[in-house]
């Protein structure tokens, strides 16, 4: 035990320098991000009776089809409930995850009420396996939502 000691104060004393943790606790950063939506908020819809939900994200709808996600004050849809809408983006780039009323029985782009961008600077931020919430309240002429999504480095 006390030549244990008497060798590390002797490398201290030579100025070598004594490994604070081992390489398998360090982190490497993330190249690319996966992001996704965590969940969706209604806290005050556009139409009396409630307003039905999409989500654009790159040209394509969630969910899909003539399908929506019906939202009423107080409600909240998680993204299972929007078939998943998830993308990957690298260090520079960014996705747009846009919130859309749409009206049936014809689904179809419908209006944009606002929208939630993850930016690849923040992904930059993170290591490999750290994630992230990205929040936007989004307002609107008699609307108000909440959307978050969640960025976690790959």
């Amino acid at each position: 035990m006390r030549s244990h000691k008497l060798v590390l104060a002797l490398a201290l004393t030579a100025g070598l320098a004594v490994p604070a943790a081992s390489p398998a606790h360090a982190t490497t950063k993330a190249s690319t991000c996966r992001v996704e939506v965590n969940f969706v908020d209604a806290h005050d819809t556009d139409e009396n009776n409630g307003d039905e939900i999409k989500i654009n994200l790159a040209g394509f709808m969630y969910p899909s089809g003539n399908q929506y996600v019906a939202m009423n004050n107080g409600d909240r849809a998680y993204s299972g409930n929007f078939a998943n809408p998830t993308t990957t983006i690298g260090t520079t780039g960014s996705a747009l995850f846009s919130l859309r009323e749409v009206t049936p029985p014809v689904v179809g782009q419908g209006k944009v009420l606002g929208s939630v961008t993850a930016w690849g600077f923040t992904c930059a931020a993170l290591a490999t396996g750290q994630t992230t919430d990205v929040p936007q309240h989004i307002f609107g002429n008699g609307y108000w939502y909440y959307m978050s999504l969640v960025m976690t480095g790959l």
